[in-house]
């Protein structure tokens, strides 16, 4: 006889269990939400003005090895 859907999952959430994993639950920004892309935008903007930001990228250039990404 063919397992109905929920003894499927069930069995599949068993094997990954007793493989050592465990589930969890991660909530994420909604992109399809109306204003996201122009709070997106917004946010860019503050970082790109930000003179703490440039100061770090500025930074993190000069101490990257990047000889291998060329």
């Amino acid at each position: 006889m063919a397992a109905t859907l929920s003894e499927r999952v069930r069995a599949h959430r068993q094997n990954l269990r007793a493989a050592g994993l465990r589930p969890i639950q991660i909530w994420v920004p909604d992109t399809r939400r109306p204003g996201f892309a122009e709070e997106c935008a917004r946010q860019s903007r503050v970082i790109r003005e930000s003179h703490a930001e440039a100061d770090l990228l500025d930074f993190i250039e000069q101490i990257a090895d990047i000889d291998d990404l060329r």
